[in-house]
């Protein structure tokens, strides 16, 4: 079982930035795929961006203002959120994808992002 663990989230003001990490378990972690989905109060989860070994995703709805990294040596992703409005407002969720003979999913509990003045 993998253990998923997000932190960093709380209230910040329009424009401000804010910087969420991504904890998860496991000797493979640099073969995770790792990631980040919001939900925001009475909405759909909605994919917000992916990091690979090898390459970085985003939605349109972030582009240009979120950046997603990751250290391996700390089993750590990192979501950079700059720039940000109201709209970003939601609970923010890590998910790992592990594949091995399958592919499986881990969820983190979540983070509050409020983006509020």
């Amino acid at each position: 079982q993998v253990q998923v663990v997000e932190s960093g989230g709380g209230l910040v003001q329009p424009g401000g930035s804010l910087r969420l990490s991504c904890a998860a378990s496991g000797r493979t972690f640099s073969t995770y795929v790792m990631d980040w989905f919001r939900q925001a109060s009475g909405e759909e989860r909605e994919f917000v961006g992916r990091i690979s070994s090898s390459s970085t995703s985003y939605a349109e709805s972030v582009k240009g203002r979120f950046s997603i990294s990751r250290d391996n040596a700390k089993n750590t992703v990192y979501l950079q959120m700059n720039r940000l409005k109201p709209e970003d407002t939601a609970v923010y969720y890590c998910r790992a994808k592990i594949v091995t003979d399958d592919e499986y999913y881990y969820w983190g509990q979540g983070t509050q992002v409020t983006v509020s003045s």
